[in-house]
């Protein structure tokens, strides 16, 4: 096993030189391959002066503008298999060595110190077809609106995907829904909610919204790097592997990112989101897993452009420092569309949107889809809240809900017995700005995915033919 060493200048170094020389017995056939200086200088000035730093740690030492630097550099040329932390503050204090973490985890391996391991989560190739996945910062940040849009484009251009996703209300088995077959109606989903599912699961909404087939699984919990505790998602990888369609869209719950490998990975960020936790601490592990980042609820005040310039040069910094390259940024809102006409409707519109929002939600169904809104609801997550709303919406005639938490066993079952027209609403994607428009990022996101699966396939193709003419007599 070679090891990887980080070292700081607040040390003597004949101190880390003995903890260095310490290591092998605690992982008997390891070998210490390189040292990665993070900072600090109070122990270190005569040796670094006299350029004698590598003769006393006894390994090669990599130093950088910063710890970020250092490290990325360290991993580039060691290649170790673990990395063992033996700094300490004030060169590494929580935040810093969090990001850290996140540096080691990105590259696959692992880390440890003194009262501390990580272990990078595995994620092993279980799709047979080129795949994205669309991660998140936690829960409510948009990722079914992006994974829905995403397969609108896909399939608008010919080369439709399968949707896999996994939630906290999933099917107990893998189950594939096609919405070409499958009842999808509000007097269907209150049928399967009737029954005892979760009607309102993940892979129900995106096969109503984007027309896609998709695929439900389950997960519990989700750990600081995104592995569920327990979860079905391989399984329900393995069903979608067995479809026609060309491509494979996986899709994240919360913070949990699918526990398998994926060619491409957009995550997306809520404009609300906390910028301290999206690019400080291991937040920084998302960013650097992702190809093209979503911000999605964007701001666009001019009162907001200060933070929000803030918050993208933050996510930028990290990116630069860790990778030495930077990803696509987008920044988007998303559009209440509902799946069927309300022009000339009274509306009551029920939503997760915060109440924040309330008179851009109404204006936007009014001027865009001609409809009269008498109440909206921003309770759909909170039962009590929502049903209280809704005994406020007896003068509506249609409710417009989102197929999300109490959209269907609540707000559509009570809708229905008041003899009210219950349409699920979608939230469509539409740029603000950025880097480009959605529509094209996203398509040259699944293009990468196509080209890192093509690659990957031909590289085990030529791994085999190596191997059968070493076999060969």
């Amino acid at each position: 096993m070679r090891i990887l060493v980080l070292v700081d200048g607040e040390h003597y170094p004949s101190v880390v030189r003995a903890a260095i020389d310490h290591l092998p017995s605690r992982f008997p056939g390891s070998t210490v391959v390189a040292a990665a200086l993070l900072g600090g200088s109070e122990k270190l000035l005569a040796a670094a002066g006299s350029g004698e730093l590598e003769g006393k740690l006894g390994v090669p030492v990599v130093a950088g503008a910063g710890a970020g630097e250092a490290v990325a550099e360290a991993l580039a040329t060691a290649h170790p298999d673990l990395v063992y932390d033996l700094s300490d503050e004030p060169v590494l204090d929580a935040r810093t060595r969090m990001g850290v973490v996140a540096q080691v985890l990105e590259a696959g391996v692992a880390y440890q110190g003194a009262d501390f391991r990580f272990d990078p989560p595995p994620r092993p190739r279980v799709a047979t077809k080129p795949s994205l996945a669309v991660i998140g910062t936690g829960k409510r940040t948009g990722k079914t609106a992006v994974s829905a849009q995403l397969a609108r484009l896909l399939r608008e251009r010919g080369t439709p995907p399968v949707i896999v996703a996994m939630g906290r209300g999933g099917p107990p088995e893998p189950e594939l829904v096609d919405p070409a077959t499958f009842d999808l109606t509000p007097e269907g989903l209150l049928a399967l909610a009737d029954g005892g599912r979760h009607a309102a699961s993940d892979h129900l909404e995106d096969a109503l919204m984007s027309g896609a087939v998709a695929v439900g699984t389950r997960r519990c919990g989700g750990g600081m790097a995104g592995a569920p505790a327990d979860d079905t998602f391989a399984a329900g990888v393995r069903l979608a592997n067995c479809r026609p369609e060309p491509l494979l869209v996986l899709e994240g719950s919360g913070q949990a990112i699918p526990p398998v490998h994926a060619d491409v990975t957009i995550l997306v960020i809520p404009g609300s989101a906390d910028p301290e936790l999206v690019a400080g601490y291991l937040g920084g592990y998302r960013l650097l897993l992702a190809d093209l980042i979503v911000i999605t609820m964007a701001v666009t005040s001019l009162a907001a452009s200060v933070p929000r310039a803030t918050f993208e040069r933050d996510m930028r910094r990290v990116l630069q420092v860790s990778a030495g390259k930077s990803r696509p940024i987008v920044r988007v809102t998303l559009r209440p569309t509902p799946l069927a006409p309300i022009s000339g409707r009274r509306v009551f519109y029920a939503t997760t949107a915060p109440a924040s929002a309330r008179a851009h939600l109404a204006a936007h169904l009014e001027h865009e889809h001609g409809a009269k809104v008498t109440g909206i609801s921003h309770h759909l997550a909170n039962r009590p809240l929502l049903a209280a709303d809704l005994e406020a919406a007896a003068d509506a005639e249609v409710l417009v809900v989102e197929l999300k938490a109490a959209g269907v066993d609540l707000a559509a079952r009570f809708a229905l017995d008041r003899g009210m027209q219950v349409i699920f609403c979608d939230n469509r994607v539409e740029t603000l700005g950025g880097d480009g428009t959605f529509e094209e990022l996203g398509l040259a996101a699944a293009d990468l995915a196509g080209r890192r699966f093509s690659e990957q396939q031909s590289a085990v193709g030529q791994d085999l033919e190596h191997a059968h003419q070493v076999a060969r007599p």
